[in-house]
């Protein structure tokens, strides 16, 4: 798929300032409540937003957070909890095996493992699972994903280095294949996993892209996702600290080539940025909605590693909450947004359709407004309690619970024709 270039009269160094502008969570977040600011005064063409389901949305998601952490020690958001299913932390035990030389060593260790981990979560579907041997339990949705990609990783599936399993390499990531992800997945006609060749496109594109960044990816070792932590610590620049919204920039300034079939602006690709065409900022980026919601995932799950090799992440509400269905699902199910054709929500829709780019960005704006609610009601800060832990207490877990009292599979209220790319 190849991207589609965005037309404009203006030159095109021009262009290519307005298009890093949409790379940033901070474009995310103000255009998002573009629509909602659209979604209360009654003005968009998809959904109506029904403002007095706030405080009823807010009141449920606090009262999953008391139940999953009745003591409000919420861990932030990141592929990491799901490696600690069954309060058994499994990449804990596995690199408790290994004498690393340094922190640094390990982090990078666990920046590869996110790298990939993360790109392969993209909605399983509901006829997926994977089969954990060494615990006997069967996971499906995110979770089994995430089990899947940690016993690939320790397998030493995505590294070229047969002596070095616990990492993932550029040359590896180029030439794996599509029976080896599916071996890996256990996929079959019984066991389908939807989007499988997109997750393994992401993959391949991921070992290209950063062969042609070693500026970003260079380790010690070779051309790797945890090459970025020694790229984060020389920019930190003796400090130590670096803010949550810088990683995101890296990484959508990157591997904007990784995406397929998305725009481009001038040079820059623009990744997850979708057409909306009430987006309005008055210049040639003018009905364009960034969500980059796998990127962002991607950020809060590089926060950790990145404190385990020893530095310190700032400004963690610099990101914003995630554009996907569970989060999405809630607003819907709670009544907080309800599509104007209640049929739409039968029939298939493509990613890049207006009802769902509507639903996402308002799902980015309502989030901020539930963290506001749950901080209030906890008497909390942002600081004290970031977006980061009100999704994983929070809106995530509420999003399922509340899909499974309303669709016994625990579907989400939209079906997503899904390429594995994108959710």
């Amino acid at each position: 798929m190849t991207n589609t270039k965005i037309t404009s009269s203006i030159p095109k160094e021009r262009l290519n300032i307005v298009g890093r502008k949409l790379l940033s969570a901070r474009a995310v977040r103000e255009r998002a409540a573009q629509l909602l600011s659209y979604g209360q005064s009654d003005r968009l063409d998809n959904f109506t937003v029904d403002m007095s389901r706030l405080d009823p949305t807010s009141d449920f998601v606090l009262r999953v957070i008391r139940s999953n952490y009745p003591n409000l020690g919420v861990p932030p958001h990141s592929r990491w909890r799901h490696f600690e299913l069954g309060e058994f932390d499994r990449w804990g035990m596995i690199a408790g095996t290994r004498d690393w030389r340094d922190p640094v060593e390990l982090g990078r260790a666990a920046f590869d493992l996110a790298f990939v981990s993360v790109l392969l979560d993209a909605g399983a579907g509901t006829k997926w699972a994977y089969a954990e041997s060494a615990t006997g339990e069967t996971f499906s949705r995110s979770e089994g994903l995430a089990i899947a990609s940690l016993v690939m990783f320790t397998s030493g599936a995505f590294s070229s280095d047969p002596y070095d399993p616990l990492r993932a390499d550029a040359r590896a990531l180029a030439g794996l294949t599509y029976e080896e992800l599916a071996d890996g997945f256990q996929v079959s006609n019984g066991n389908p996993l939807i989007g499988l060749e997109g997750r393994l496109g992401l993959l391949n594109r991921l070992g290209n892209a950063m062969q042609e960044r070693p500026d970003v990816f260079s380790a010690p070792d070779g051309i790797r996702p945890g090459g970025m932590v020694d790229m984060l610590i020389r920019q930190a620049t003796g400090t130590g600290k670096i803010g949550a919204p810088v990683i995101l920039e890296v990484l959508l300034e990157s591997l904007g080539s990784i995406w397929p079939g998305r725009y481009m602006m001038g040079d820059v690709a623009l990744g997850d940025t979708w057409k909306h065409p009430k987006v309005i900022a008055g210049d040639a980026s003018d009905g364009l909605l960034p969500l980059h919601k796998l990127s962002q995932w991607l950020a809060y799950s590089l926060i950790e590693p990145l404190v385990w090799s020893g530095m310190t992440v700032t400004d963690l509400d610099g990101l914003t909450g995630l554009a996907e269905y569970r989060n999405g699902g809630l607003f819907i199910d709670m009544g907080l947004l309800k599509p104007r054709d209640p049929t739409a929500l039968r029939r298939p829709q493509k990613p890049e359709s207006e009802f769902v780019v509507e639903w996402r960005g308002l799902t980015v704006a309502l989030l901020d407004q539930i963290a506001e609610g749950v901080r209030k009601r906890l008497s909390r800060t942002a600081q004290t309690f970031p977006l980061a832990c009100v999704l994983e207490g929070g809106t995530w877990s509420a999003g399922r619970r509340i899909a499974r009292e309303k669709r016994p599979d625990g579907s989400p209220p939209i079906i997503i024709d899904s390429d594995g790319t994108v959710f």
